[in-house]
């Protein structure tokens, strides 16, 4: 079962994920939450706490890509684990994904606190 909470910043939305994306419900959860999220600048999923994504899961990450890149916002993935990372790697997904470390990560909550700062 997958769970997510969003959480936006400025104008960034950040998508923790916790579970599996391996059947059709989490895949259809995860369209949902993102393409929601049509406002942002930036969408960051977080997937720290996902333990398994098979195909179906790598698929909607990459209509999401294509999604994101249709609405001009940026799509960025968070710290998968490793077994994660070795299936986008198998999937040659890596060159598709921009899988941001956890400096680059803290750099755009602090860019999109700024900018929320300022607007406030």
């Amino acid at each position: 079962m997958l769970t997510l909470r969003i959480e936006h910043i400025g104008d960034m939305a950040i998508v923790e994920c916790k579970g599996r994306i391996v059947r059709r419900d989490a895949t259809v959860k995860l369209r949902e939450a993102v393409t929601a999220q049509q406002n942002v600048r930036i969408v960051l999923l977080d997937l720290t706490k996902v333990g398994a994504i098979e195909g179906g899961g790598l698929g909607m990450l990459w209509f999401l890509q294509r999604w994101t890149d249709d609405h001009d916002i940026q799509f960025k993935l968070y710290n998968p684990i490793h077994s994660v990372r070795d299936r986008l790697e198998h999937n040659n997904a890596m060159l598709r994904f921009d899988i941001i470390t956890f400096e680059e990560m803290m750099s755009l909550v602090a860019y999109a606190d700024n900018q929320y700062a300022r607007a406030a």
